[in-house]
C-alpha cells in the first residue's frame, strides 16, 4: 500500500493492530479495488485513514470494527439513487460537501454500485 512515510507507515500499522482478520481483510480489499482504478496513497490519521489521488483526498476509512468497514465518500452533492450508502449528510457550514456512508461487512458488498460510486470520487480527485 502506497505510503508517503515511514512514520505514515507506522501510524497505519498503529491503526490496524488489534483489528480481527476479517476486518482487515475488508480493509485490504477495499483498498486494492481503489488501487485497480488508479494510483492512491494512503494518509492514515489520529482517527481515520484518507484515501488520496496525486490531488486530493476522495475517501475516509472511519471506522474498523469488529466485523465491518466504514467509509466516507465525500461529494459536492448528494447521490440519493443508490442502495449502498446508508446515510448522507450535508457538512455543516459548508453546501458543497455531502457526506456519503457506506458500512462494507462482506468483501461482496464491494459491488458494482460501490465501484461506481469508488470511480467517481477517483474520477473527481484526478
Amino acid at each position: 500500500m502506497p505510503l508517503k512515510s515511514s512514520s505514515a507507515e507506522k501510524a497505519l500499522q498503529d491503526f490496524l493492530n488489534g483489528k480481527s482478520e476479517h476486518t482487515l481483510a475488508l480493509f485490504h480489499h477495499f483498498v486494492k479495488e481503489y488501487q485497480r482504478l488508479g494510483k492512491i496513497t494512503l494518509h492514515p490519521a489520529k482517527t481515520m485513514i484518507g484515501i488520496a489521488t496525486t490531488r486530493k483526498r476522495i475517501a475516509y476509512i472511519t471506522q474498523l470494527g469488529k466485523n465491518f468497514i466504514h467509509v466516507v465518500f465525500p461529494f459536492e452533492r448528494p447521490y440519493e439513487d443508490n442502495l449502498c450508502f446508508k446515510k448522507i449528510a450535508q457538512v455543516p457550514g459548508d453546501n458543497k460537501q455531502f457526506n456519503h456512508h457506506l458500512r462494507i461487512l462482506a468483501k461482496e458488498d464491494i459491488n458494482d454500485e460501490v465501484k461506481k460510486f469508488m470511480k467517481l470520487a477517483y474520477t473527481l480527485g484526478s
